[in-house]
């Protein structure tokens, strides 16, 4: 067995590799199945969640499966072929983070156990960062080649969603949420320095992926009692991959001792 890895950066019965013969490459669904299977055996094993399938990092990883059976040695990349985070998000997946292992072999059991006897590529499969995994395997020449992509999939929001959330977030901690969001939408698409005539008490920016908890220093400035009010406003991205998902957020928090005070809120 051939097997090669990228770090981090259904029901049927098996059938044979043989049986498959030496001619067209083609699906084999039940191997991808049971790869799949043994996979959430594993992790569960280590004491591990349990991955979801993620038909998006499937249909990434069959197309480049496709690619390996035709060339014959494996690789995650050929020439002209977009690197794993390009395939994966050009199949519609959107994740923080993702990581991939490759192999060709006899069967699902000997590439699982080929993939958990090698340190990088178990590394991979038993990644606590990860949720999700998109598996494809592909008969031909007498053998299997299967790739799985893992991933942690981040939840895909419009810019309104982002900002009812975080909105949600401070209005839970006892802020008023400040019904206009001009200034601060404009302050999060910009990269300098506040620009506008009534200045928060407090301002912030930043980029994640998660948008289920609030920045450490905004957490830690909330908590402190000093502020009643606060604007949220989100932006596209800046100077990332536009493969992974982040979204760009700011937030102005004013206290009662700030000139905007009061302002008109919801």
């Amino acid at each position: 067995m051939c097997l090669a890895l990228v770090s981090s950066v259904l029901v049927g019965q098996t059938r044979a590799a043989s049986e498959f013969e030496y001619g067209k490459p083609q699906v084999a669904q039940s191997e991808a199945e049971q790869l799949f299977a043994l996979t959430n055996q594993t992790r569960a094993a280590y004491g591990l969640g349990t991955l979801k399938w993620d038909p998006a990092l499937a249909a990434g990883a069959l197309r480049h499966c496709f690619r390996m059976a035709q060339e014959g040695p494996i690789a995650h990349r050929y020439g002209g072929e977009p690197d794993v985070t390009e395939r994966a998000a050009q199949a519609g997946a959107h994740f923080s983070l993702i990581e991939e292992n490759i192999a060709v072999g006899a069967n699902s059991a000997r590439i699982q156990q080929g993939w958990m006897n090698s340190p990088d590529h178990r590394a991979n499969l038993l990644n606590p960062g990860i949720d999700r995994v998109g598996v494809a395997v592909v008969a031909h020449g007498g053998v299997i080649f299967a790739v799985a992509d893992y991933a942690r999939v981040v939840q895909v929001l419009i810019p309104a969603q982002v900002e009812a959330t975080y909105a949600g977030m401070l209005r839970a901690k006892g802020l008023s949420i400040v019904r206009d969001s001009s200034a601060v939408r404009a302050y999060c698409a910009s990269s300098g320095r506040f620009r506008g005539a009534d200045g928060p008490s407090f301002l912030i920016r930043w980029q994640s992926p998660d948008v289920t908890q609030l920045p450490q220093e905004l957490a830690k400035k909330v908590a402190s009692g000093d502020y009643r009010q606060a604007a949220v406003g989100s932006c596209p991205p800046q100077n990332v991959d536009g493969s992974f998902t982040l979204y760009r957020v700011a937030v102005f928090l004013y206290g009662q001792d700030s000139a905007a005070w009061p302002r008109p809120f919801y």
